[in-house]
């Protein structure tokens, strides 16, 4: 069976975060090989994703599910999450948003990670274990076509994934579909904003950059345009840092970008509409 290119850039991203996954998994937290002890401050060994959670979130998860986060916002804390809620994660990696999640809903509400890497759901599971938490479940997927029933989901999150996604009107109808009437999409990803015509092919096209959360970023407009289309209302970005491709700030070694044109992260928040008056809730009305 021959092989198309968007199947083998697929293959090249889950090989890529593979890797990340076992990385983490050898990796010493302390970088000594030592025992780190309580007050010891584990941060993730991607550039981009120091930071962007307080101490005292991380302090209790494990020191693998930290060391293999590779997002560039802090997801959980934009969805305002609440007891009680069910929250999915697209791309959930080492499961660090996952976890977190987990322990803001409660007992009484649970948090799902959802990713398609072998690597990454071995590791997600076996941090879940160390952290005790038990309404967490990870399953295996691609976010083009979650594994869920139609309106099972309060907030959607996601770090630094949408951007992968080779169908992202899809993810985004999928995201839309399984969320609940006047359910949430809080996320964190990459965007480009101005004229991205003016960005060389060459960048575009590299799996190198694409797998490295670039090439695959959405101009911001037409991100809200898709989340529009899919149904969601009330779409916005909050910008929260730009890439000057400089060595201190850049995305993945990306080179500097043309005159008009800047990649930033940011959170992006949409929402589903609320069940009209009276509506029964079958699928010809919600």
């Amino acid at each position: 069976m021959s092989t198309t290119p968007q199947d083998e850039l697929k293959e090249h991203i889950r090989e890529r975060y593979a890797e990340r996954a076992r990385a983490a998994s050898q990796a010493q937290p302390c970088g000594c090989g030592c025992t780190c002890g309580p007050s010891a401050v584990v941060e993730p060994k991607d550039e981009m994703a120091r930071g962007l959670y307080d101490v005292d979130e991380t302090s209790q998860l494990p020191a693998e599910a930290v060391l293999a986060s590779l997002g560039c916002g802090n997801p959980t804390a934009l969805a305002d999450l609440r007891p009680g809620e069910v929250v999915l994660d697209l791309g959930s990696g080492g499961g660090i948003d996952v976890l977190l999640s987990a322990r803001r809903v409660g007992p009484t509400g649970k948090a799902y990670g959802l990713d398609m890497t072998d690597e990454m759901l071995a590791l997600a599971r076996e941090n879940q274990r160390k952290a005790g938490v038990e309404n967490a479940e990870f399953l295996k997927g691609e976010i083009e076509a979650i594994p869920l029933p139609d309106a099972s989901v309060d907030v959607i999150i996601s770090n630094c994934v949408i951007n992968l996604s080779l169908d992202k009107s899809k993810a985004l109808a999928e995201a839309y579909r399984v969320l609940r009437p006047g359910g949430r999409l809080a996320v964190s990803d990459v965007l480009f904003q101005g004229d991205t015509s003016v960005i060389p092919t060459s960048l575009l096209s590299d799996v190198e950059t694409w797998s490295g959360c670039v090439a695959g970023a959405l101009e911001e407009q037409d991100f809200l345009a898709r989340l529009r289309a899919a149904g969601f209302t009330d779409a916005g970005v909050q910008v929260t840092n730009v890439y000057d491709g400089s060595a201190e700030n850049n995305m993945c070694g990306a080179p500097p970008l043309p005159d008009g044109v800047r990649l930033v992260s940011g959170f992006v928040r949409a929402l589903k509409p609320a069940a009209a008056q009276g509506c029964c809730c079958s699928s010809s009305c919600c």
